[in-house]
């Protein structure tokens, strides 16, 4: 059944529904006729069972004559009349009710009590027998009238509570076994489904998690047979597709890193010489060419920084890049490292505020030099885009096992599109552009990618008071109870920093 189209599968299941329960409805009702059918037969008074035992009952009140008409016969009257199916009244020879079992009126007074006297007559839906009561020299002392009605009753408390269960069974009976069919062939039905859909989805989370070594085991000659087929020929499609560019990367990678390394020597070369020209004492040169020369010098350097980086990338791209944690206190590590950029900033007049929050001299371990390296390159951007007169607000965050940095300045606010883009690989904003930094656009993107080496996250985004800001975070370890390593005493400066 799981070839059929998954039209033909509901409407299969639908027609077994209604089939099944069918079925099992006509059994039930021939099970039941039949246990009612006994019921009947032990358990059933005829119609006519009440009406059976009224000459009985007209012989004992002949009987008793006008000894009924006193309530006190009342009780020898009871053990005679069968109350549980009949009622009864006892009126005097006047048509007075003197006692009895019901309270409704069943003769409209003396003298049709009179006329109904030997008679049995319809009334108030039941049937009604005048007996007459005799007093002893055979004149009329009263009368009884026993009122029944001619229906098959129980005859015991098993017949009135069992025979209107099965009758109520009977009628719920094709609704109960709809409802099973129901549950049954739906939960059959959502069984196939689900198992195809299920190992669809295990499939997908598979590939979310880049995990494409594995096999799709579901075949079918129907929509879903061929929606896993599909969904496998995507997998194997992006597998073949992520195998290439993988190649590709590894090709780019490698060319990268020989690129870098044959273009390190020439310009070590062009700038010593450039150097070592300037630095020439008593050389006749002129100012136009002191000043090409100082050209030459800095473009160099700017070309060598450059190189730097890309080969730091492709070493942080690799898969054996990973931190080397060391103990550090946080508070003497972020105040060190803003003293170094104390004189850049009062070049600039840019006014740096720090606030470091938490345990700040608490010892922790991480990795100083992948976090120095992400404080430099957002700092450096921060003085380079903050106005003359702004501010760069530095705050440090301490957090159990995680630490946050957030660098906010007053220079222009990030644009949209900025922040869609700015931590992709050699993006550049309009300003950086036109800037005579020179910048490749690799600085944000080493802070994203050493966050996320350290196991913390970055973002960008202007605050409330349109301040542009860059936080990033990393994760820390607590240090040992006696430190295996030292704090650092300082930390390697990187060579280069980059901007936007």
């Amino acid at each position: 059944m799981k070839d059929r189209p998954l039209k033909s599968q509901i409407r299969l299941t639908i027609l077994l529904i209604f089939a099944t329960s069918l079925a099992a409805t006509i059994a039930t009702y021939a099970a039941g006729i039949v246990l009612f059918g006994y019921l009947l037969e032990r358990n059933i008074n005829p119609a006519n069972y009440y009406e059976a035992q009224i000459p009985d009952i007209e012989a004992h009140i002949r009987d008793r004559g006008v000894a009924l008409l006193d309530p006190a016969g009342r009780e020898r009257l009871e053990r005679v009349v069968p109350l549980e199916g009949m009622d009864y009244q006892v009126f005097d020879a006047a048509g007075r009710l003197l006692y009895g079992s019901s309270g409704t009126a069943y003769v409209g007074g003396p003298e049709e009590l009179i006329r109904r006297l030997n008679t049995t007559y319809a009334a108030h839906g039941r049937f009604v027998k005048a007996v007459p009561v005799l007093d002893g020299e055979g004149g009329l002392g009263g009368a009884v009238l026993l009122i029944y009605e001619l229906r098959a009753t129980p005859a015991d408390s098993i017949g009135r509570f069992w025979i209107p269960a099965l009758a109520a069974g009977l009628v719920a009976t094709p609704f109960i076994w709809f409802a099973l069919a129901l549950l049954l062939f739906t939960k059959r039905f959502a069984a196939r489904v689900n198992k195809p859909l299920a190992m669809l989805m295990e499939a997908a989370g598979k590939i979310r998690d880049r995990n494409l070594d594995f096999e799709l085991d579901y075949r079918a000659d129907n929509e879903i047979g061929r929606l896993s087929a599909a969904f496998s020929e995507m997998k194997d499609e992006l597998k073949r597709s992520l195998a290439a560019q993988w190649r590709m990367e590894e090709e780019r990678r490698s060319m990268t890193e020989a690129l870098a390394h044959d273009l390190k020597t020439p310009l070590s070369l062009i700038l010593g010489y450039a150097e070592a020209l300037l630095d020439e004492p008593g050389s006749a040169r002129t100012a136009k060419q002191t000043r090409y020369l100082g050209i030459i010098r800095e473009n160099a350097e700017k070309s060598s920084a450059l190189v730097r980086r890309m080969q730091f990338i492709s070493e942080l791209e690799s898969s054996g890049f990973a931190p080397r944690p060391v103990e550090v206190r946080i508070g003497p590590f972020v105040r060190q490292k803003l003293a170094h950029y104390e004189l850049e900033a009062q070049q600039r007049r840019v006014r740096v505020e720090a606030d470091i929050r938490g345990e700040a001299d608490a010892p922790v371990r991480f990795d100083p030099e992948m976090a120095e390296r992400m404080l430099d390159n957002v700092i450096v951007n921060s003085l380079e885009h903050t106005p003359p007169g702004g501010r760069i607000r530095i705050t440090v965050d301490i957090r159990g096992d995680r630490v946050l940095y957030e660098i906010c300045n007053t220079g222009p606010a990030f644009r949209k599109k900025d922040l869609e883009h700015m931590f992709n690989k050699f993006y550049r904003g309009e300003e950086a552009r036109g800037s005579k930094g020179g910048h490749a656009g690799l600085g944000l993107y080493i802070v994203r990618q050493l966050a996320e080496k350290m196991g913390g996250s970055v973002r960008a985004y202007n605050d409330e008071s349109g301040q542009a800001c860059v936080a990033f975070s990393h994760a820390v370890e607590p240090a040992g109870e006696s430190a295996a390593e030292p704090a650092r005493a300082s930390f390697a400066r990187m060579e280069e920093q980059d901007g936007r």
